[in-house]
């Protein structure tokens, strides 16, 4: 009999089951967990990047539904966006088509790395109804104003949520297209809601003119209209901190005046390549669907989540060469009989996601210890 005819696939937890725990912080959970991760912009071919903070959610998804815990797991599709529509501009092609291809594409590779499909795929296009309503609440609340048809909210203060200067602020939201310098705005902090399109570019009637969503008012509209005013795990990359995730904080709690909007965030560390952050700005991408060509998915699963999931990385075919040595090395230690630490494994995966001590002790002790790692995390 091999490993892989002796994994546990029964009753794996006790009742009730044991809260986890990140950054430090206890979560216990009454009911199921309401878990939203940001989505792809659907205008490109998927790099490591972004596998690297979907296999931590999917991770972190994992290990609360094994501990005994419902999940109700959100990632929505930013299908509405200046990046998408400049893109699609330069193809020649219409933004709706370019989006549902490279969905597509991005959800192919997914299927391939063993990321669980989400219960909800809530896209931007498909929300507009929701960000009009968030966009009344917070003009009814005095916590955003109308100027030359947009809508924009009073985010100024998101910088400090996010332990940022002014300067810093200011740098980012010029980074993350924001537009800073709005003449229009009350503070070149504030974010648009609603904005108002000039002709020829993609709109939606609004009671304030013609426009589109605001790209963080996009997804907290999409938490609010799915989940209410409070999730629990909100998931995502690090480098969306600010303004990204600030701003999304602050309009669901002006909006409905409950906070915190989210209980706990996941952050996945940015992976670099030549001393820069992986990005398409940047030329350095390692896309999934070339090392899948080389590597199985499990050993690319392993690379992403064998190491501190806020923390950093640089990529390296070396490193993809030892993930794959070192799965090699658990499949080997899966075969041995034995039931010694088995309970650890999963212990250790409450405990901040700690996959490398889960690994270490999977090894360490084999047999169902190494099987429990491998059927947890999706290694096979």
């Amino acid at each position: 009999m091999g490993w892989q005819d002796a994994c546990v696939t029964s009753a794996r937890h006790s009742y009730p089951p044991k809260p986890l725990r990140l950054n430090g912080t206890s979560m216990p959970m009454v009911g199921p967990v309401r878990m939203y991760v940001c989505g792809i912009t659907p205008y490109d071919v998927t790099h490591l990047g972004h596998a690297a903070t979907y296999i931590w959610a999917d991770a972190a998804d994992r290990a609360l539904r094994w501990h005994g815990y419902g999940v109700t797991l959100a990632r929505n599709v930013t299908d509405v966006d200046e990046v998408l529509f400049a893109e699609a501009r330069r193809r020649g092609e219409p933004a709706t088509m370019l989006a549902t291809l490279q969905r597509a594409s991005f959800e192919a590779t997914m299927a391939t790395l063993r990321v669980r499909t989400p219960d909800h795929s809530p896209t931007a296009s498909q929300a507009v109804g929701q960000v009009l309503q968030l966009a009344a609440a917070l003009l009814a609340r005095d916590a955003a104003y109308l100027r030359d048809g947009s809508v924009y909210a009073r985010t100024a203060g998101a910088a400090h949520w996010a332990g940022l200067d002014r300067q810093e602020a200011l740098r980012l939201a010029a980074e993350y297209h924001d537009h800073p310098d709005d003449p229009a705005k009350d503070d070149p902090l504030d974010v648009a809601v609603w904005q108002a399109t000039q002709e020829g570019e993609v709109s939606w009637p609004s009671p304030w003119g013609d426009g589109r969503p605001g790209w963080h008012a996009e997804c907290a509209a999409m938490v609010l209209s799915l989940f209410g005013p409070v999730v629990d795990l909100h998931c995502g990359g690090s480098d969306l901190a600010f303004p990204h995730h600030a701003c999304e904080t602050a309009l669901a709690e002006s909006a409905t005046g409950v906070t915190p909007f989210a209980r706990a965030w996941l952050r996945a560390g940015t992976v670099a390549i030549g001393g820069a952050k992986m990005a398409k700005s940047t030329g350095n991408l390692v896309l999934v669907d070339d090392l899948l060509r080389d590597y199985p998915p499990a050993a690319i699963r392993l690379l992403c989540l064998n190491r501190p999931w806020a923390a950093g990385w640089s990529f390296s075919t070396d490193g993809l060469d030892a993930a794959a040595a070192t799965l090699d090395a658990l499949y080997s230690a899966a075969a041995k009989p034995g039931q010694a630490g088995a309970g650890l494994v999963p212990a250790a995966l409450l405990d901040d996601l700690d996959v490398p001590t889960a690994l270490t002790i999977a090894l360490d002790e084999g047999g169902q210890a190494a099987r429990t790692f491998i059927e947890l995390l999706a290694l096979s």
